[in-house]
């Protein structure tokens, strides 16, 4: 089962060093924004770096790697680094961390792009500001997806059955509640699974 931590925290950051960092950028972002205006707070979170689907802010493009850094209210930092601590790791180790961390950054730029042309297209007159980790947490999700069905002998059942249930139960979440961007979500997971047999077709990693 690859989806459970055995490890402990020194043996934790040796491992999974980009992981740790992501985790600890978000953290970081989420105590400059408290001390800034609130986390909560529109002003605070555009200022920081959040996207925002209308106005020259579309355009951009910084923001759709920042917004990836930025969470609205402490429970969405906590379970975004919760997904990242447990489910990420095996990922990292498989991939290396800069391959790692090419899908992580990519698939996060895609999803944010991607759910702020749709937004801007399907509603009008109203302004949509969206932050969050979990486009590229779903890119991760979808290296995973690629695993579960092209690469078989390299995923377990009990983790394939795993992924299945998070997606399934991450799907019907992310359109059960009107606050959740289910197309940053859905263009992360297809992002990832792409990024992913893109990256070790061009970027093969030698096996030990």
């Amino acid at each position: 089962m690859i989806f459970i931590r055995y490890e402990k925290w020194k043996g934790y950051i040796r491992y999974y060093p980009v992981t740790c960092i992501l985790i600890l950028l978000n953290v970081l972002m989420f105590i400059v924004l408290t001390a800034n205006g609130g986390s909560t707070n529109l002003e605070t979170l555009l200022k920081y770096g959040a996207t925002l689907n209308a106005g020259p802010e579309m355009d951009e493009m910084w923001r759709y790697v920042t917004a990836t850094f930025l969470h609205n209210g402490f429970a969405h930092l906590f379970f975004n680094c919760f997904a990242l601590l447990v489910f990420a790791p095996p990922l990292e180790r498989l991939m290396g961390w800069w391959r790692y961390a090419l899908l992580y950054m990519a698939g996060g730029y895609i999803a944010n792009y991607l759910s702020v042309v749709f937004s801007s297209r399907s509603v009008e007159d109203v302004a949509t500001v969206s932050v969050g980790a979990s486009g590229a947490i779903y890119a991760v999700y979808g290296a995973f997806l690629y695993i579960a069905l092209l690469q078989r002998g390299m995923m377990d059942e009990n983790s394939r059955k795993t992924l299945y249930g998070l997606l399934v139960i991450g799907s019907i979440m992310s359109f059960a509640n009107p606050y959740v961007n289910w197309m940053a979500h859905l263009s992360g997971l297809a992002a990832g699974f792409f990024l992913y047999g893109l990256i070790i077709r061009i970027f093969k990693r030698s096996r030990r």
